[in-house]
């Protein structure tokens, strides 16, 4: 929605993983840093191709600090991080209701042991109406 808002390519990271990284998850083994450096350095290369348009809108776990680092080489002064946010039960909820994704629900405790709070995006919650976060996110780009 957002990047169809800001007429952006939208890509989503799930798109991005190896098959040998989905049927980790899809047998409930979480990924490790080794598994995610392909994955990350990809959604990388997207970001640095997209520089040429007008950008894009990546959607992804990057879960720590040395993840956004790679998601970010190259490209740093011109990234925007928005973290959306939500409770444990809440998220766990919706993906269960998911339907045909490899990451089944029960390697998401091992993403909320992962995470590293990034100081520097915009927090936002999942509890909010779609477009009410769209219009959040857009005006602070606009700042």
């Amino acid at each position: 929605l957002l990047a169809e808002n800001l007429n952006i390519p939208f890509y989503d990271g799930d798109d991005f993983h190896p098959a040998e990284n989905k049927q980790k998850m899809q047998s409930g083994i979480p990924l490790n840093d080794e598994d995610r450096y392909p994955w990350l350095t990809s959604l990388n290369a997207v970001a640095k191709e997209s520089v040429e348009q007008k950008g894009c809108v990546i959607a992804c776990s990057a879960l720590k600090e040395s993840y956004r680092k790679i998601l970010m080489h190259g490209v740093a002064d011109l990234v925007h991080w928005f973290l959306l946010e939500g409770e444990f039960d809440h998220i766990k909820n919706r993906l269960q209701e998911r339907q045909m994704h490899f990451m089944p629900a029960l390697l998401l405790q091992s993403q909320f042991d992962t995470l590293e709070i990034p100081s520097y995006a915009m927090h936002i919650s999942i509890d909010a109406e779609p477009a009410d976060i769209v219009k959040s996110i857009i005006n602070e780009l606009e700042y």
